[in-house]
């Protein structure tokens, strides 16, 4: 019987052995993709904020003509234009109508587009995918094209220079696009919950506004913000049916502003950075939905 006898290689002659590499975890970024990623981001904030502090930074001047020279405006910067703007135009009274016209807006507009999203999702009545392409066949008309029909329209109804019209006006604008937005909303809604309702003895009426709606909220923001948006810096209808200049809105009034031969650019700087504070107010309220009510829009309809 023989033995065979293993012989160890000294320690300088084992091969060595690379250690296997971390796998990544799903969704983990290199540090140069994270850079990389970091610094779009950055110029992207920065492109997007430059106009913003541009403006704030023209209505510190005090001079019109401050926006030719911006370099000089460093050595006078005073708050004496936002002073002018709110003691001695009527800033107020154009605040007072822009929040009366796009609350109403959003109001009025988002309960019709929901309404309208909903039957359209929920029921199967004749016409209802043609009734869907007629809203957004409206959207397809310029706004030049429709000044004419609408000012007689609203002229018999008694409504020129009132607010209500206004609110029509916008609303005939911004329900399509919003009833649009809340049905590929609802879609993304069980089925169920429907049957629930009725199974409780809700009427579709009660379904909706007490278990859809609800679950609806983060929708509901995106068309609500849409709306408002839309009447508050809506310019061309607000200036043809608006006559009366305690009536007038922000984007009516800033052009004020301007006249044939002059234009004060630091007071239209001044105002439209107070413009911005209610438009970043309600942006801030409704901004937790603004995100999930636009990604979960898009996933059905």
């Amino acid at each position: 019987m023989s033995t065979t006898t293993l012989q160890t290689p000294p320690a300088d002659q084992v091969p060595a052995y690379d250690e296997p590499r971390k796998a990544r975890k799903r969704g983990e970024r290199s540090l140069a993709g994270s850079l990389t990623s970091h610094g779009i981001l950055i110029v992207a904030s920065l492109i997007a904020l430059f106009p913003v502090g541009w403006l704030v930074f023209l209505s510190l001047g005090p001079d019109k003509d401050d926006y030719l020279h911006p370099a000089g405006i460093w050595d006078k910067m005073t708050f004496d234009n936002y002073s002018f703007v709110l003691q001695h135009t009527n800033f107020f009274e154009w605040l007072k109508s822009s929040l009366i016209v796009s609350l109403g807006t959003t109001v009025i507009g988002v309960m019709v587009a929901a309404t309208t999203g909903y039957a359209v999702s929920r029921m199967r009545f004749p016409g209802y995918k043609k009734f869907m392409w007629v809203l957004l066949v409206t959207q397809m008309f310029p706004i030049a094209v429709l000044i004419v029909p609408m000012y007689q329209i609203l002229s018999d109804l008694q409504l020129i220079d009132s607010y209500l019209g206004l609110i029509l006006v916008y609303c005939s604008t911004a329900v399509p696009y919003c009833a649009w937005l809340l049905k590929g909303y609802f879609d993304t809604i069980p089925f169920e919950i429907d049957e629930a309702g009725r199974v409780d003895g809700l009427s579709p009426f009660g379904t909706f506004f007490r278990l859809i709606l609800p679950l609806a909220k983060p929708g509901l923001a995106v068309a609500g913000f849409y709306s408002f948006i839309t009447a508050f810096g809506e310019v061309a209808f607000a200036s043809t049916f608006m006559l009366s200049d305690t009536k007038y809105t922000f984007a009516v009034g800033l052009q004020s502003f301007v006249s044939e031969h002059d234009a004060q650019r630091n007071l239209m700087a001044a105002t439209a950075v107070l413009v911005a504070i209610p438009v970043s107010a309600f942006f801030y309220l409704v901004q937790k939905n603004l995100v999930s009510g636009l990604t979960a829009g898009g996933t059905k309809g």
